[in-house]
C-alpha cells in the first residue's frame, strides 16, 4: 500500500494536543549513554496540526527546534523550519516548495525553489502520522515524503513500514502496556537507518524508538510520571499566521 495525501488511511480523530518528552541514549553492549532530551508538543487547531519538537543536546546550551504544520484532513505539507547553532532551515509547502537554508557556520545561505508535488508528506511528520494509521499484525505500507539535504539527495523518498507485530512495553512494575512495534526504514541519508517504534495499540502514544544505524544503536524513551511538561518555544514566531 502506498500512503500519500491524497491516499492516506489515518485515523484524524487521533490527533489531539499532547506534550511529552524522551531521553535519548546512545546504547553500548549492556551501557547507556543519555545523549540528550526530546520534547514533543502537538497541538490542533482549527484545520491545521502544529508538531514542535525541541531537542536539548547534553553539555550543548543551545536547542534545536523543528516545526512541521500540516492539514488535519489528510496531513498535506504546509511549513517546515528547523533552527539549531550551526544552521537555519524554513520550507513552506505551495504551488511550489520555497524557503531557505542558512549554514551559520560558512555563513552561506541557499535559497530554495522546488517544484511543488501533492504526493508527498513532510519528512518531518511521518514518525506521527505511523500512530495513526490502521496498524495491525503484519501491516505493511510505503509513505510517500519530501526531505530537503542541502549538499545531499532531496526531493520525494519512500518510508517502508516493514513489518508490524503486537507485543509489550513495560512503562513501570505495575503497568504493562500492549503496543504494536513497527519497524521503518527510510530513504533519508544512507537509506541503511532502521527505525523501531512501541505505539501504544490503546492511546496511539509512542513509549519508545529505536534507531540502529552504522553499527550503533539508539534509544528514545519517554520519561514518565511527568504531571505537567514546559511548553516548548514557539518557534518560528511566523508560525502562528499558519495556524
Amino acid at each position: 500500500m502506498e500512503i500519500t495525501p491524497n491516499c492516506n488511511p489515518f485515523d484524524s480523530d487521533l490527533l489531539k494536543d499532547e506534550n511529552y518528552r524522551m531521553i535519548w541514549y546512545l546504547e553500548k553492549d549492556t551501557a547507556k549513554l543519555e545523549i540528550g532530551k526530546i520534547s514533543t508538543n502537538i497541538k490542533v487547531h482549527n484545520h491545521n496540526v502544529c508538531v514542535t519538537k525541541s531537542v536539548a543536546l547534553v553539555g550543548v546550551h543551545s536547542k534545536w527546534v523543528d516545526t512541521t504544520i500540516a492539514k488535519i484532513k489528510n496531513l498535506k505539507p504546509i511549513y517546515f523550519s528547523s533552527f539549531n547553532e550551526e544552521r537555519d532551515m524554513v520550507l513552506k509547502f505551495d504551488e511550489f516548495i520555497t524557503g531557505y537554508f542558512f549554514d551559520k557556520k560558512a555563513n552561506d545561505k541557499i535559497d530554495i525553489g522546488i517544484v511543488k508535488s501533492n504526493l508527498y508528506f513532510d519528512s518531518n511528520i511521518y514518525p506521527q502520522l505511523i500512530r495513526w494509521l490502521p496498524l495491525k499484525s503484519e501491516y505493511q505500507a510505503v509513505i510517500k515524503i519530501f526531505d530537503y539535504k542541502p549538499y545531499g539527495i532531496s526531493g520525494a523518498l519512500n518510508v517502508y513500514i516493514m513489518n508490524t507485530v503486537k507485543g509489550e512495553y513495560i512503562a513501570s512494575e505495575d503497568d504493562i502496556r500492549s503496543v504494536w512495534i513497527v519497524t521503518v526504514a527510510d530513504e533519508i541519508g544512507d537509506g541503511k537507518t532502521i527505525n523501531t517504534y512501541y505505539i501504544d495499540t490503546e492511546t496511539r502514544k509512542i513509549w519508545k524508538q529505536e534507531v540502529v544505524t552504522a553499527g550503533r544503536k539508539m534509544v528514545m524513551e519517554v520519561i514518565l510520571n511527568e504531571i505537567k511538561l514546559p511548553q516548548v518555544e514557539s518557534f518560528p514566531k511566523a508560525k502562528a499566521s499558519y495556524l
